[in-house]
């Protein structure tokens, strides 16, 4: 069917191009159909706290506080704070709108606005793929030591159980000198719980061994959890998320009030918050706080995008995303009093340097802290509320990612997908297919494998790549005012100006230099600082990292290579053309025509038009023409309204 198109370019803007159906065609009740079928949220509420549920987890409990510690206290909030507001919040609302405005997945959202980067989407599924694989084994592990936590004693507070060996020695019983004396020669029995009772840990990746049969089964029961949160869509992710987002602040506040109550407490907290200026002078700490906000505002992994595509289109997502953005800060910051009063008393009660019960990632989580309860009255009860929080923490963190896998599999795949009972089906394949795959991980040597997809599948290196070409394509290539034209037409006003620049200058400068800085501190991966892996297993990490950064140039050449035309003629149409403008380039790369979704007569000519209603002050539209619908003001005035189609699907 011949279709239709003009192009309005206005000498002080860019241009606008507005399509509409051709006689006979159905396009906009088929897109109608398919939002419906998507499915939305049922209020703002669900989804702030589904984002909430997975920006807010374990890494806001077991990553800050150390890294706060370990880079000068107080002063360890200045590059934070820089990254917060130049990279965090407008990445973070980047994605958001993006998923809001075309009501699409990653990869489909991305493929929309510049096919040309389309691999960002698919980068971050590849990620998206690897968390649900190794991200839900630590809800197994806590699973383990909730059962385990139901007990007249707890299991790892003596050496007199059958996986202890001679070299265990309960410190509780000793003076902390003798602790340090025999530091190098023996081990606690929190240690051997973890290591030979609960993980059975071998020599190294070579030797996986037999499997933990127990943490299969904790896996097992885990995976049908997060199978059940999501498998009506957001119907049941958006009524679940009321119970999982906000049960672990109860939990964290009454540890908060356990903790500071605790003696030693207040030496902990000096420890956490005393600030070192000098540090600031380290790059060191910048990369850490720089790989922090990225971490734990699950930017770069597709979930934003995925969570805001369920939106109404007029919700007002720049508030939501700012105080998302502050609230999972605060959580961790508030962590950090939990996480180190707690630490302040065990150095105390076993009179050792902080320095030496400090920890981070998992070692925080089943070794420091299950030590610490051992310390306290009821030890049961703290360790019961202790790994239920965990449990919750990483739960909602896993369904949600689960959940925005498969939104990106479905909006890929519509007509085969959305039909009845597929999607269940589809969820239920990925849920096995990942769960055979975990089982990997929950051998003998399962930790190794584990330390691997921690440290390069899903690293910052990975993420602070991608977010670099993600504010470039928005930016510079399809238009930060562009962009905020489309904001604008979602929620009514224009965000800070800040933002803008941050997507075209600030974050693309400091996200490269961090991500330049990476790369040449970088140090390969030590597990607890001493096994050294084989050459194959680095190399099986480097592919983990690279399977997902490839995808961005990768697709780049696959789109260039078919551009009808001289590979010359593909390169040259990124470049802006002052005539057709971008959106001619992007159909250039995408195909010989522009995409279907475009494929339309200028809006006037739609039945039914109407006149359009003006939001700012301006000049009157002279006519009903495609001019019209793309007249923009000189420099330093307001924009006219963005005239919005009714029949483009978003």
């Amino acid at each position: 069917m011949a279709m239709e198109s003009k192009v309005a370019v206005h000498e002080d803007g860019p241009p606008v191009v507005s399509w509409v159906p051709e006689e006979g065609e159905t396009l906009n009740k088929e897109d109608d159909d398919q939002v419906k079928d998507r499915g939305q949220w049922t209020n703002k509420m669900e989804f702030v706290l589904s984002v909430a549920g997975e920006i807010i987890g374990l890494g806001n409990v077991w990553r800050f506080p150390y890294l706060c510690y370990k880079n000068g206290g107080g002063a360890f909030f200045v590059p934070y704070f820089i990254f917060f507001f130049s990279c965090g919040i407008p990445v973070f609302f980047l994605e958001v709108a993006l998923g809001q405005y075309t009501s699409q997945g990653s990869v489909t959202a991305w493929r929309k606005i510049c096919p040309l980067f389309q691999g960002i989407g698919l980068a971050s599924v590849v990620i998206e793929s690897y968390l649900n694989i190794y991200y839900i084994i630590v809800l197994a592990w806590a699973l383990f030591y909730l059962f385990s936590s139901f007990t007249s004693e707890l299991p790892w507070t003596t050496c007199t159980n059958s996986w202890n060996t001679e070299h265990c020695v309960d410190f509780l019983n000793h003076s902390g000198a003798s602790a340090v004396t025999h530091s190098e020669n023996f081990t606690s029995p929190v240690m051997e719980f973890w290591e030979r009772r609960v993980l059975g840990i071998t020599s190294g990746i070579h030797e996986l061994g037999a499997l933990r049969w127990e943490l299969a089964l904790c896996l097992l029961f885990a995976w049908v959890a997060c199978y059940f949160c999501i498998w009506k869509g957001v119907k049941s992710t958006g009524k679940v998320v009321y119970f999982t987002a906000t049960f672990p602040y109860l939990m964290l506040v009454i540890l908060l009030i356990r903790g500071v109550t605790l003696p030693g407490a207040y030496q902990g907290i000096v420890y956490y918050l005393k600030p070192d200026l000098l540090r600031l002078k380290d790059p060191q700490v910048w990369m850490d706080a720089g790989t922090q906000i990225f971490f734990s505002f699950a930017i770069c992994q597709g979930c934003l995008t995925a969570l805001g595509s369920y939106n109404k289109y007029h919700n007002n997502c720049y508030r939501d995303s700012i105080a998302l953005c502050f609230l999972n800060s605060a959580t961790s910051f508030v962590a950090g009093f939990v996480v180190f009063s707690i630490l302040g008393f065990m150095s105390q009660e076993q009179g050792v340097p902080i320095s030496e019960v400090a920890e981070s990632g998992p070692g925080l989580a089943f070794i420091a802290f299950p030590k610490a309860v051992t310390m306290m009255p009821l030890s049961q009860l703290w360790s019961c509320l202790f790994f239920v929080m965990l449990l919750f923490l990483g739960l909602d963190s896993q369904f949600v990612c689960m959940e925005c896998l498969v939104t990106a599999s479905v909006d890929m795949f519509p007509r085969q997908l959305r039909k009845t009972g597929r999607r269940e089906l589809l969820i239920l394949a990925i849920a096995v297919l990942c769960y055979l795959m975990g089982l990997l991980l929950v051998t003998q040597g399962g930790m190794y494998v584990f330390q691997l997809f921690d440290y390069y599948a899903c690293s910052g290196i990975c993420l602070l790549f991608l977010s670099v070409f993600e504010v470039v394509c928005i930016g510079w290539v399809y238009g930060a005012d562009r962009f905020y034209d489309n904001i604008e037409d979602m929620i009514g006003y224009r965000p800070w100006p800040l933002v803008k620049m941050s997507w075209l200058f600030l974050t693309p400068g400091l996200c490269l230099a961090t991500f330049l800085f990476s790369l040449s501190k970088y140090t390969p991966l030590k597990y607890n600082n001493v096994y050294v892996y084989p050459p194959w297993g680095y190399s099986i990490g480097w592919f983990l990292a690279f399977s997902s950064m490839a995808c961005v140039p990768l697709f780049i050449v696959i789109t260039l290579l078919q551009t009808q035309g001289s590979f010359k003629k593909g390169c040259a149409a990124i470049k802006e053309d002052k005539t057709q403008g971008h959106s001619e380039a992007f159909w250039i790369l995408a195909s010989s025509s522009p995409p279907a979704f475009l494929k339309r007569k200028p809006c006037h000519q739609a039945p039914g038009y109407r006149e359009p209603v003006k939001r700012h002050s301006g000049p009157t539209l002279s006519s009903q023409t495609p001019k019209a619908n793309a007249l923009h003001l000189k420099a330093g005035q307001m924009a006219e309204g963005r005239l919005r189609c009714p029949h483009l699907p978003f």
